[in-house]
Parts: C-alpha cells; sequence; structure tokens
C-alpha cells in the first residue's frame, strides 16, 4: 500500500479544515441530499439537468469530505519552537525585496493543504517557498519563477 502523504500545517490551518469538514458533513452533505430528492421528483432523469447538477455537486462534496479527512488524518503540526527564529522555515513569515529595487513583500510559507495567495499564504511546495527555506536575513536568493529567474533578499523573518 502507497504511504499516504504527509500535510505540514500549522494548528490554526488544521482547525480550519476541520471546521470545513464539519460544515461539508452537518450541513451541505443534507442540502445535496435534498437537492437530488427534488430533483428525482421531476421524473425522467435522463433529460433532468437539475438531478444532473445535484450529482455532480454530491461528488464534489463526497470528494473533497475525503480530501479534508485525509489532509487532518494526516497532519503534521509545525511547533514554533522547533525552529530556530533567523532561518527560513515552514510557518514562517519572511519579507524580502526583489532585486535590485523591488517592493517589498510579505509572505508566510505554509504546508500545500493551507496556502492561500489571496491572504499572503504560499504552499513550501512553490517556487518562491522552496528556493527561501533555510536562508537567513540579509541571504541573497534566486528564485525561478514562470517568468524567469529574480533574485530576492531577505529582510525579516517572523
Amino acid at each position: 500500500m502507497a504511504t499516504e502523504k504527509v500535510y505540514p500545517m500549522t494548528q490554526a490551518g488544521k482547525e480550519k479544515l476541520e471546521q470545513e469538514l464539519e460544515q461539508l458533513k452537518s450541513v451541505k452533505r443534507k442540502e445535496v441530499v435534498e437537492r437530488i430528492k427534488i430533483a428525482r421528483s421531476f421524473g425522467d432523469l435522463s433529460e433532468n439537468s437539475e438531478y444532473d447538477s445535484a450529482k455532480e455537486e454530491q461528488a464534489f462534496v463526497e470528494g473533497r469530505i475525503s480530501t479534508l479527512e485525509a489532509m487532518i488524518r494526516n497532519a503534521k503540526i509545525i511547533e514554533e519552537d522547533e525552529q530556530s527564529s533567523d532561518t527560513v522555515t515552514l510557518g514562517k513569515s519572511v519579507t524580502f525585496v526583489e532585486l535590485p529595487e523591488g517592493d517589498e513583500e510579505t509572505y508566510t510559507i505554509v504546508g500545500s493543504a493551507e496556502a492561500d495567495p489571496f491572504e499572503g499564504k504560499i504552499s513550501n511546495d512553490s517556487p518562491i517557498a522552496k528556493s527561501l527555506l533555510g536562508n537567513k536575513v540579509g541571504d541573497q536568493v534566486s528564485v525561478q519563477t514562470p517568468g524567469g529567474e529574480m533574485k530576492v533578499k531577505i529582510t525579516k523573518i517572523n
């Protein structure tokens, strides 16, 4: 049997996944079953787009529930004190400047399960995070991006 993937995440990230799982199981699942029942009452299922749509949503919900259960079951909580404070590691916020004179940017490096670029949380699997991990304040790092290579200087680690 294949070993299951481990999902590094913060305690807050795990709690957020647990809340989503609870919402899907307690509310969303019932809503979808109700939609299927209503759609069935319309008769002929072969041309029933409401039924098809509800079944597709059910498949999506059940798939998401399975995914969340696996992520929670295989969560590895990142402990703050396990890490030295002057090195970029999972769970840390990193501020850097694109060289020669770019804007300052700050990202928190998290496990892929809780990545959310719009909230400044990037996956440890992303090219930027992979380049930054293990470096210290003052280090100049080359980052491979889809648009080519960029050089950054790390200015702060929280």
